[in-house]
């Protein structure tokens, strides 16, 4: 299934969840993209993006539009959120004609002050102990318009944690941009910063005839 998915924009499918019951096919850009279907542990799915596992085709095509859509806002730098984050905002950042972008991470330095740190987890990294931190030496780049690139925007756990970071350091996002935005519950953590997605899909629930959208 990994060979296959999230490796072309299709124009062979119809959107949503595919015969195989295994995946769904979202819209974008006139075309489609394969996404795998993944049983969360309360039973219901979703469709999933694992970026860094996305043909370069994808990934440009995904960059281009969020830098598009981004554009508008005029941003004066692209915080990236760890990990999967990470190469869509740089491929944002240089979309923009950036000469750098700012990413937060999830690995501790020795030079880092747990001050500019907090709590995070996200719905496929649910466990908890991980945290998320701001380079210290980062500090001065969160000047003017600041935009965030994640992969996705799922339950808002991990976009709420990056905006609790920022607040640290009096920071609000002039937008947050993500490559899917899955399902709704995001939308709670967020408001009233705007956000932009490449697209949407819905949570999946099963039925006796299999996966089926709301």
């Amino acid at each position: 299934m990994t060979l296959s998915v999230w490796q072309a924009l299709r124009d062979d499918l119809q959107p949503g969840v595919q015969p195989d019951q295994a995946s769904y096919a979202v819209e974008f850009g006139g075309r489609t993209i394969l996404l795998p279907i993944r049983q969360l542990s309360d039973g219901r799915g979703v469709a999933s993006l694992i970026l860094n596992q996305a043909s370069f085709a994808v990934l440009d095509a995904l960059a281009d539009h969020l830098a598009a859509h981004l554009a508008p806002y005029r941003p004066d730098i692209i915080v990236a959120v760890p990990s999967l984050g990470l190469p869509l905002a740089e491929a944002v950042a240089r979309r923009l004609g950036h000469s750098r972008m700012l990413p937060l991470g999830n690995s501790r330095k020795f030079w880092y002050d747990d001050a500019l740190s907090v709590d995070m987890a996200s719905i496929t990294s649910p466990t908890s102990g991980k945290r998320l931190y701001l380079d210290p030496r980062m500090r001065p780049l969160l000047t003017g318009r600041v935009a965030v690139v994640d992969d996705v925007l799922s339950t808002g756990s991990s976009i709420a944690a990056v905006l609790r970071l920022l607040a640290l350091e009096n920071t609000v996002p002039c937008v947050l941009g993500a490559a899917m935005l899955q399902g709704t519950a995001w939308q709670a953590h967020t408001d009233p910063v705007p956000v932009e997605g490449a697209f949407a899909t819905p949570i999946l629930h099963q039925t006796p005839n299999g996966w089926a959208a709301p």
